[in-house]
C-alpha cells in the first residue's frame, strides 16, 4: 500500500468521482484508476461501487475511510515535522560538552539558541573529552564540544582556542608586577584541578618545557573550588580564561601574564559523526552561535 493509494481513495470518497479527483490530484483518469485498483488487491476487498450518482463507498470502503483519512493527516504531519526540523524550528538539539565548556561556555550559547528556536528541545551531557567523542560515536549526541580527539568516524570542526591564565588573590604581589616568569610561578604554592584533566598535561608539559620544576601543589576536583582557594589568597592557578573571565571583570581576581614558558592552549572543536553529513536545522544554527560566541576579554 503506497501513500497515494490512500490519497487517491480519500479524495475520490469526497468528490465521489474518479475524473473529478484525478483533476484535483493532478494525475490522468487511468493512473488513479490503477492506484484504486492496487488498493483495493491489498486490502482485498472492493471499497467503491459506481453508482448513477458516481462513485459510492461500499461498507468496507466507509470502514476503511476514518483510517485513511488519520493515515494521510499523519503523514502530512510528519512532513511538516521534517520541514520544521529542517529549518530548526522544531526537533531535539542533544549536546556533550566537556566540563568547562558546558559550565562556562555553553550557557550563554544556549541561552542565545532558546530565543531563537524556542520550540526546540536541547539535552546536554557532560564528561571528559574522551566521553563526549564516545557520545557523540554511539549517536547519543549531534554535537560533541571539547578538545581535539581524533577519530576516522568523527569530522572535527575548529571552534576556539582555550588558554590557560595565571590566577592570583586581589592583594597578591605578582598583582602589581602584571607579568611575571614561569619561574616566578614555581616559587608560589600552584592550585590545579582534575588530574585526569588535559589541562593538567598542559600545565606540566609548559613547566617541563621551561626548565621549571612543578611547584607545590594543592589539588583539588573542580574549577570553582580552584577558583575560590586563589580568592582566599591559598596560591595561584592556571585554569582557562574562559572560567575566570567573570570574576577577573568583577576584581575577584587578578590576572597575571607568564613569560618564559611555551603556551599553554588547546583548541576546542566540535565533533559531529562524518555519515551524519552536512549539519542542517537545530545543529547548524547551534553551530554558527557557537562559532561566533564573542572572545573572552
Amino acid at each position: 500500500m503506497l501513500f497515494v493509494h490512500v490519497e487517491g481513495f480519500l479524495e475520490v470518497a469526497r468528490l465521489g468521482s474518479v475524473s473529478r479527483a484525478a483533476e484535483a490530484l493532478y494525475v490522468t483518469q487511468p493512473t488513479l484508476t490503477a492506484r484504486l485498483h492496487a488498493l483495493e488487491r491489498d486490502m482485498g476487498t472492493r471499497l467503491f461501487v459506481r453508482a448513477r450518482q458516481g462513485m459510492r463507498l461500499t461498507e468496507a470502503g466507509r470502514a476503511f475511510l476514518p483510517y485513511a483519512e488519520r493515515a494521510v493527516r499523519a503523514m502530512r504531519d510528519g512532513r511538516q515535522a521534517i520541514q520544521q526540523v529542517g529549518n530548526g524550528s522544531a526537533g531535539q538539539l542533544l549536546v556533550a560538552a566537556a566540563p568547562a565548556v558546558s559550565t562556562y561556555v555553553l550557557p550563554e550559547v544556549l541561552e542565545r539558541f532558546v530565543k531563537i528556536h524556542p520550540r526546540v528541545e536541547v539535552a546536554v551531557r557532560t564528561g571528559h573529552s574522551e566521553d563526549v567523542l564516545q557520545m557523540v560515536l554511539r549517536d547519543e549526541a549531534q554535537v560533541g564540544v571539547g578538545r581535539a580527539l581524533r577519530h576516522p568516524d568523527v569530522d572535527l570542526r575548529p571552534l576556539y582556542e582555550e588558554e590557560l591564565v595565571l590566577v592570583v588573590a586581589p592583594n597578591h604581589p605578582f598583582v602589581r608586577k602584571r607579568t611575571v616568569n614561569v619561574a616566578d610561578v614555581g616559587s608560589e604554592q600552584l592550585i590545579m584541578f582534575d588530574r585526569t584533566s588535559s589541562y593538567y598535561e598542559v600545565t606540566q608539559a609548559a613547566f617541563l618545557s621551561a626548565g621549571v620544576p612543578l611547584p607545590g601543589l594543592m589539588e583539588l576536583d573542580s574549577i570553582e573550588a580552584a577558583k575560590k582557594m586563589v580568592e582566599h589568597g591559598l596560591g595561584v592557578a592556571l585554569l582557562p580564561r574562559t572560567a575566570v573571565a567573570r570574576e577577573v571583570a568583577a576584581g575577584a581576581l587578578g590576572l597575571v601574564e607568564v613569560t618564559g614558558a611555551a603556551p599553554m592552549k588547546r583548541s576546542i572543536v566540535a565533533m559531529r559523526r562524518r555519515d551524519a553529513g552536512e549539519a542542517s536545522g537545530a545543529v547548524r544554527s547551534f553551530l554558527e552561535l557557537l562559532a561566533d560566541r564573542p572572545a573572552e576579554a
